[in-house]
Order: C-alpha cells, then sequence, then structure tokens
C-alpha cells in the first residue's frame, strides 16, 4: 500500500513569519493524519521551519542546483538544504522548464544530485496545452519521465516521487478530471516499470498537480494510480490545505 504523500509548492510566497505562523498551525491541525504532508517554501523559510521541531509536517525546497558548490550565483546546493532539514525537493516544475528554460537533462542532473544527497526529489513532468490539443499528452510525459530518471538505480527509485502538473491547469483554475489524471499517471507507472520492472513501479507514488483544492480532491484521490497531489494556491490558507489534507 502506497501512503499517500500531499505536499504544498508555496511559489514565491511568504516571508518567514507568516510562514512559521502557518506552518505552526498546520502541524497542529494534521498531526494525526495518515496522510504525508510536505511544506516546500521559500528558502528563506526552511531554516526558521527546520528550527519549529515539527512533528508531523516535512519540509521540502523547490529548487536546487546540481553541483555541491562553487560559482553558481544564486544557486542552492542539495547539502545545503539537507543542513537546513528538508526531506523533498521539487525538481523539473513546469515553470522551472517554461521560464528558466531548464532542460530534461538539466533536471536529470540534479535528480541524481538530490538522490545522492539523501534528499527524494518530486519530479514534476506534465504537457502543454498545445500538445494536449495535438494529442501528444502521453509521448511527452513519457519522454520527461524517462530521461529525467535516467542513471536512477533500482535501490533508488522509491525515494522518488513523480508529479503530473498539466500545464495548462497550473494556476488557471482548469483541472484534468478524475479519469484523464488517472490514465497519464497510469502511463507514467508503466514507463517505470518498463525502466524498474512492474514490482518497483507498484511502489513509486505519483501525485497530480493543476489548481487542485478541497472541493475536487475527492475526485482525484479516489483514482487507484493517484497517490497525492502537489498543492499550489490552495496550500498557502490553513483551512484550504487541511481540507485537501483531510479528503
Amino acid at each position: 500500500m502506497r501512503t499517500p504523500i500531499i505536499a504544498g509548492n508555496w511559489k514565491m510566497h511568504k516571508n518567514v513569519g507568516e510562514a512559521v505562523e502557518m506552518v505552526r498551525m498546520l502541524d497542529e491541525r494534521v498531526a494525526d493524519s495518515p496522510v504525508e504532508v510536505v511544506i516546500c517554501a521559500p528558502f528563506t523559510s526552511l531554516s526558521a521551519l527546520s528550527a519549529l521541531g515539527l512533528g508531523k509536517v516535512k519540509l521540502g525546497a523547490q529548487n536546487m542546483f546540481y553541483a555541491d558548490q562553487g560559482a553558481y550565483t544564486g544557486e542552492i546546493s542539495a547539502s545545503m538544504l539537507e543542513d537546513v532539514g528538508c526531506e523533498y525537493v521539487i525538481l523539473g516544475h513546469s515553470e522551472r522548464r517554461e521560464i528558466f528554460k531548464e532542460d530534461d537533462e538539466l533536471i536529470n542532473k540534479k535528480v541524481l544530485k538530490a538522490l545522492e544527497a539523501n534528499l527524494k526529489p518530486i519530479l514534476c513532468v506534465g504537457e502543454t496545452l498545445a500538445q494536449r490539443k495535438a494529442g501528444e499528452t502521453e509521448t511527452v510525459v513519457v519522454a520527461q519521465t524517462t530521461q529525467g530518471l535516467a542513471g536512477v538505480s533500482a535501490d533508488q527509485i522509491e525515494k522518488v516521487v513523480v508529479a503530473y502538473e498539466p500545464i495548462w491547469a497550473i494556476g488557471t483554475g482548469e483541472t484534468s478530471n478524475g479519469d484523464d489524471a488517472n490514465q497519464v499517471i497510469a502511463s507514467i507507472r508503466q514507463t517505470i516499470g518498463k525502466l524498474f520492472g512492474s514490482e518497483l513501479a507498484e511502489k513509486v507514488r505519483i501525485q497530480y498537480g493543476g489548481s487542485v483544492k478541497p472541493s475536487n480532491i475527492n475526485e482525484f484521490m479516489g483514482q487507484p494510480e493517484i497517490d497525492g497531489a502537489l498543492v499550489g494556491g490552495a496550500s498557502l490558507k490553513v483551512e484550504d490545505f487541511v481540507g485537501i489534507i483531510k479528503y
């Protein structure tokens, strides 16, 4: 049985005080939840959140670089994230791909470095609206999954979480329906099965992300292949995020 995982991606929101206030409340509200709960906060808040001594909520970062150290102005290394108490890191989010032009080769380097540093990558994959309309969803998602996991070992794959986030549904209010999302996620799991074997593929958790909120979480979590959600805007308010976690 795969443990559901609900992760909040705060993106570029909340200063340190706001982050501490919300996560302290969240940790109390979801203390008894059987769901794994992760908050991926801005780099500036991670140290303060770690210092809270959280019980239920785990910490994640929104990005990292693949080098251990060096002349990489503005970047953060895996060891730095581990040092401030991170367990997870989002890699390959569509905003990194689209705005910052990160490609599959770069994202794969980050995945491998995260695993080397004992961080658990949340590898994001997903198609654009144009690709969806052209019937290329499965082709795009399978390619991103395959390339993103290149070089990952059988011993490491269980530590990876994959997040299917159709780009056209992120922050738009538009969502894939449960059946469609389940079908794409089944393709992702089949791809992982071809790479690592079906037994290991059944252990990998795959999330859905894209305008997830309390009113539609049941539609996705009721699907057999969907193991959680990567939540954007609805993770910024305690009541909304708790409503998703307690689906």
